[in-house]
């Protein structure tokens, strides 16, 4: 984002904060109808135009976004929308990235409040790990060929009643509105985003055998030290890289497999 846009994103992130009230109901209500509001723009280009043109006054963008979503969603979803909309964006897409963004943390506050975030975290997680071990689902979920509603469609059968509430709405929300050609990739964020909120920090461990709790724990706190701050370990088992553990902290990998240590000893002979 530009300038602008963070700006503007900040401020209704603020806005965000002080419309939920601690209330599990209506931050969930916020998130759910947050998302309905993006669905609406995305549908109607000429009013996502309208509510981000910087040659309007502000006040006139969010009496815009008034008439049109007033009495068809909450005041604290509407109080966010008209304080989002009143900003001045850099460009009209940073304006709905960040009211998906708002969804996103919206829900997460409502897992959070109801202590089920440590539980839609890890779901988030190994989504993401089901579809990227399973070649024909996440084609099936990143097709942009197919209708929106068929992904959606399919993502509700296979989570419906095995996941969090939250989870779910999340998970429907990433295949309807993906904006890449991966959908592990969006639900990886999903679950960084989660982290986040807790000022912590997601480390992606591939490791040839399971690990113990106490392996766990002494890898994330060996994380800990290098990186300064908490660090959540989510872990996935690779037999191909023979023993020890591939980290992925965001763009830094940590290779300690028996495969990396093999492909260095082969790039210094050849």
């Amino acid at each position: 984002m530009y300038a602008a846009s963070r700006e503007a994103s900040t401020r209704s992130r603020e806005a965000l904060r002080v419309a939920l009230t601690g209330s599990e109901t209506v931050a969930a209500t916020t998130g759910s109808e947050l998302f309905a509001v993006v669905a609406v723009l995305d549908d109607q280009r000429s009013l996502r135009v309208a509510l981000a043109d910087a040659s309007v006054p502000g006040s006139a963008r969010a009496e815009l976004s008034e008439r049109v979503f007033g009495g068809k969603v909450s005041i604290a979803t509407l109080a966010v929308l008209t304080t989002a909309v009143a900003q001045n964006w850099s460009r009209t897409r940073d304006l709905v990235d960040t009211l998906v963004l708002l969804g996103q943390e919206a829900l997460l506050e409502s897992a959070a409040v109801g202590g089920r975030q440590d539980a839609v975290e890890d779901e988030l997680f190994r989504l993401g790990r089901i579809v990227d071990d399973n070649p024909q689902l996440e084609q099936a979920l990143s097709d942009h060929g197919k209708p929106a509603a068929a992904r959606r469609e399919l993502i509700e059968r296979l989570l419906t009643g095995k996941v969090e509430p939250v989870t779910l709405a999340l998970a429907e929300q990433a295949v309807t509105r993906l904006r890449t050609n991966n959908i592990g990739v969006a639900l990886d964020a999903l679950s960084d985003l989660a982290a986040a909120r807790r000022d912590q920090i997601v480390a992606h461990a591939h490791s040839a055998v399971e690990l113990t709790g106490s392996q766990k724990e002494k890898l994330s706190a060996s994380l800990q030290r290098i990186y300064g701050k908490a660090v959540t370990v989510h872990v996935q088992v690779d037999p191909t890289l023979l023993s020890g553990v591939v980290v992925r902290v965001g763009d830094d990998v940590i290779d300690g497999s028996a495969t990396g240590r093999l492909e260095k000893l082969r790039r210094a002979l050849s």
